[in-house]
């Protein structure tokens, strides 16, 4: 067996020419563009790369864009200052602060001072909380992305045993409350698991998100299985990799994603998606708390 791989750049770049349709057509109708803010302090290079594609992706479905580039001695006070500002600016829909930010700087007062409406990471308490209610509107990008590729290859949730290694707040947790918006039966596997290779080798399903470059051996994949590897590391030599071992992995999933290009651009793809229903739920002048009405129940 030689399993499909599952190009998630390709299904990101369809994302973004239909989102330029929906911007296109909002234009044509009379409202403004969506736009995106961009908050980015110090020099990291890896973080300056992340967003350089979030900006390029910005442009291409059509969207306005801003980036905030501070210094990273810039002080907790100054940057909440700023989120104010975008928070009361009117052109302004989405909210991004660059993670990870510099040590002096508390990451959760940030992410709980951006609008739960503007927060287009879908990291506020009041996001993820009403995700947990099973009443979602602006939901955490990666695990929606991760979704999205399950989709695109017909995943069957419920009837299916899933498992999500890595239960962090931005990747595990909420990938595994999607998962049961889906109807699938969800196992969190995390770093107190006992006896992770039986888990993983009774997965349909598997997540891998933990940040452990060739955690998952090929060998524990259960042949056929759905295998969404999220992890991306750089090893010494330079070359990307995740958390699962591809080269035995391939020979044995139904479906993998690649690293890089499975899961990373449709995190992207998923910001602009969005920052476009912040604008929709703007103009109708919702809140956050307003169900989405294509959200799917267990």
């Amino acid at each position: 067996m030689t399993a499909k791989i599952i190009d998630g750049k390709a299904i990101a770049a369809k994302i973004r020419l239909r989102l330029r349709d929906r911007v296109d057509q909002r234009v044509a109708d009379g409202s403004r563009r969506p736009g995106l803010a961009v908050v980015l302090l110090g020099e990291d290079p890896g973080s300056k790369i992340y967003v350089r594609n979030k900006i390029n992706a910005c442009a291409e479905a059509g969207f306005e864009s801003r980036v905030h580039h501070l210094d990273s001695t810039t002080t907790q006070g100054d940057l909440l200052a700023l989120i104010d500002e975008l928070n009361k600016d009117d052109v302004i829909d989405g909210i991004l602060v660059q993670l990870p930010l510099p040590e002096h700087i508390d990451d959760n007062v940030i992410i709980e001072a951006i609008s739960p409406a503007k927060d287009v990471d879908g990291f506020h308490p009041c996001n993820v909380g009403l995700l947990a209610q099973r009443r979602p509107g602006l939901r955490p990008c990666t695990a929606r992305g991760v979704m999205r590729l399950l989709d695109e290859v017909g995943a069957a949730y419920k009837h299916s045993k899933t498992v999500m290694i890595g239960a962090s707040n931005i990747v595990g947790r909420p990938t595994a409350l999607e998962l049961l918006i889906a109807g699938a039966t969800v196992t969190v596997c995390h770093r107190f698991t006992k006896d992770l290779r039986s888990e993983v080798e009774r997965a349909d399903i598997l997540i891998v998100a933990a940040g452990k470059p060739g955690l998952v051996p090929g060998d524990w994949i259960k042949p056929g299985a759905i295998v969404i590897d999220v992890g991306i590391n750089r090893l010494e030599d330079g070359k990307l990799v995740g958390d699962v071992q591809f080269d035995s992995a391939v020979g044995r999933a139904g479906h993998i994603t690649p690293v890089p290009g499975g899961v990373g651009p449709m995190t992207v793809a998923m910001l602009l998606e969005n920052t476009l229903l912040g604008a929709e739920m703007r103009d109708r002048k919702t809140g956050p708390h307003e169900p989405n009405p294509g959200a799917g129940k267990e």
